[in-house]
């Protein structure tokens, strides 16, 4: 393939529907030529149609580099460059650990945390010149506040989101020794976000510290991705205040741990209320 357009390219994953989608979109209004990557090549194909704008999309699963190396190749022949890359495909299957099978454990680690760090590595590889024309970028990693702190009822997925974590800072610190600083690495950690993920979450007591808090609309975390797109910061928690409670408890176990059952309880009055009004207000 030869190069068609001179826009800047960025790619994100998980974005056939829900916050991965919007952020897509946010990345088209800004004039990138985007790549729309999702499991389901329909729904990244349905994705990119409507975001328009030459958008590209590629079936791929972000357990297999790759597949990731293979739509980032896409688009850097397409855009030639990749100046912007955002790991935000996720899962999320609530319940303590030993009640979950093994597959389902190695479900979440390999796509939250593994399929992270490929879209990183693949990202970084371009973004340095080893897979394209480089030079510097910014990836940006969709966390979650359950990277930062303990969450009774998702503990494996608190796993995968804190190794996210993990993972991205070390790898800035290892960028920065190695003499590279044009690339930036954001995470960005929401509380529970109205998304498909969440849809059928409203009876489920395990889900509860995801409806304690203010529940968010993709629309809050898109506007914080473009802020974090203006400004590169290591770790943007949103809203702030569900942050700072969420670093108290991990700087102090004991008292977090004492904590949790209110906002467990909290959750649910939460989620009951959802069901009497089918969802939130919109805001």
């Amino acid at each position: 393939m030869t190069t068609t357009t001179t826009r800047p390219g960025a790619l994100v994953t998980g974005a056939g529907r829900g916050l991965g989608r919007a952020i897509a979109e946010l990345l088209a209004d800004r004039g990138y030529l985007v790549m729309v990557t999702d499991l389901s090549g329909e729904a990244a194909s349905a994705a990119a149609a409507e975001i328009g704008r030459g958008a590209l999309w590629a079936e791929v699963d972000v357990r297999e580099h790759t597949q990731v190396e293979r739509a980032r190749d896409e688009l850097i022949a397409a855009a030639g460059s990749l100046k912007v890359w955002v790991n935000n495909a996720g899962v999320l299957v609530t319940g303590p650990a030993w009640e979950q099978s093994e597959e389902l454990r190695k479900l979440h680690l390999d796509v939250n945390a593994l399929g992270t760090i490929n879209g990183t590595v693949a990202a970084i590889d371009a973004m340095r010149g080893g897979a394209g024309p480089g030079p510097g970028g910014h990836i940006i990693n969709i966390a979650s506040l359950a990277g930062i702190s303990a969450v009774p009822g998702e503990a494996v997925y608190a796993a995968s989101k804190h190794a996210v974590m993990g993972f991205s800072s070390s790898t800035v610190a290892d960028l920065r020794l190695a003499g590279v600083k044009n690339i930036d690495i954001s995470c960005v950690c929401p509380d529970g976000i109205w998304t498909p993920m969440l849809y059928d979450k409203l009876e489920d007591p395990q889900a509860a510290l995801s409806f304690s808090g203010v529940l968010l609309q993709p629309e809050d975390v898109v506007k914080a991705v473009g802020k974090v797109l203006d400004k590169p910061r290591p770790v943007t928690a949103i809203p702030h205040w569900r942050g700072a409670i969420a670093r108290l408890g991990a700087a102090f176990p004991r008292l977090g741990s004492s904590a949790l059952p209110l906002l467990a309880a909290q959750g649910r009055r939460v989620q009951k209320k959802l069901l009497r009004t089918n969802g939130p207000a919109r805001r």
